[in-house]
């Protein structure tokens, strides 16, 4: 048996050792544009208040009313000035990526975010807080700027319990995100080595 060969063969060649590259190339950057993609989801979530389409539980009137004893507007969850928004990052190495909010992100400040990321995310246990003198004349003008006068339990005990509620702000641009990625990324990668898919 003798094989015969036709055409030009060192194209073949060529292109059989460019394709592990291209290859690679094409996946690096479909990872880069879903990562992105994914980053966006969660950052528009927060400012639209619907990540993933679903509603963020508005804050608490004594919420709003200590952003405004303390000069900050606005009543939006998760957005008192935005660090939290600011901080969510999409990190590729690689095929690999990461989005989410780096242990290294700090707010204007100084706080970590992704203590804060996680508090928000899933919530608290509650929280005891001794009331100093201080801190009890600020709840009384807190109580007065909500219009909640009279409102608060006077125990005696001297303490505060805070209870922060989850407001998921990543799982559901997760989800949402996750539903038809393998088909989008596929895509992707066609569209990137031309393969007119």
């Amino acid at each position: 048996m003798t094989v015969q060969r036709t055409g030009d063969w060192a194209r073949a060649r060529r292109l059989l050792a460019a394709a592990p590259l291209k290859i690679e190339r094409a996946i690096t950057t479909a990872v880069k544009q879903e990562a992105q993609l994914l980053r966006t989801e969660i950052v528009q979530g927060i400012t639209k208040q619907a990540p993933g389409g679903e509603d963020i539980a508005p804050p608490a009137p004594l919420t709003l009313a200590a952003r405004k004893l303390r000069g900050f507007g606005g009543s939006k969850a998760l957005m008192v000035r935005a660090d939290l928004r600011n901080s969510i990052s999409a990190i590729v190495r690689g095929t690999e990526a990461f989005v989410g909010v780096l242990r290294k992100a700090r707010g204007k400040d100084g706080k970590s975010m992704v203590n804060v990321a996680q508090v928000q995310e899933f919530g608290s246990d509650p929280i005891v807080i001794p009331m100093s003198d201080a801190m009890r004349k600020f709840m009384f003008a807190l109580l007065k700027t909500a219009g909640e006068e009279g409102k608060g339990n006077s125990s005696g005990r001297g303490v505060v319990v805070v209870k922060v509620p989850a407001r998921p702000f990543m799982r559901p641009a997760f989800r949402k995100f996750a539903k038809g990625a393998q088909k989008r990324f596929l895509q992707r990668v066609a569209r990137l080595l031309n393969l007119g898919v």
